[in-house]
């Protein structure tokens, strides 16, 4: 797939490329080289450490994460159900009772539907009466 003067090319690239990192490393000073290989020790040292000695480093802030949240879980309770009856105090007010939808057709009594005429009626002299 490379011609050969690609490959060539490549190859050239590649020995120019570490002639100048041979050079630059010569060039370094005393200070900076002691540095690297110090850094370099480290790296392989870090690297030879097993995966277990660095698994056991995340389990201290994960074992404490599932602490909070299970006492977090254990603490909070949502708010009991309030009774219907509670409800229905709260919506006595003629208003409150005006604005209110009429029930779902699936939930309603189909007897309720016979007899629109009179409940609409009702709910009209009933305001009245309530305004007197």
């Amino acid at each position: 797939m490379n011609s050969p003067d690609n490959s060539r090319l490549d190859e050239q690239l590649e020995q120019r490329a570490r002639e100048l990192w041979q050079e630059a490393a010569q060039r370094l000073d005393p200070a900076t080289a002691g540095r690297l290989r110090a850094a370099r020790r480290q790296a392989l040292e870090t690297a030879r450490v097993p995966a277990a000695r660095r698994a056991v480093r995340w389990l201290i802030p994960t074992g404490a994460f599932a602490v909070i949240a299970l006492a977090a879980m254990m603490v909070w309770r949502p708010l009991p159900p309030q009774p219907a009856a509670t409800a229905m105090h709260a919506a006595s007010g003629v208003d409150d009772l005006d604005s209110e939808l009429p029930p779902d057709a699936d939930k309603a009594d189909p007897n309720l539907y016979q007899n629109l005429d009179f409940y609409g009626w009702l709910a009209s002299t009933s305001s009245h009466t309530a305004a007197r």
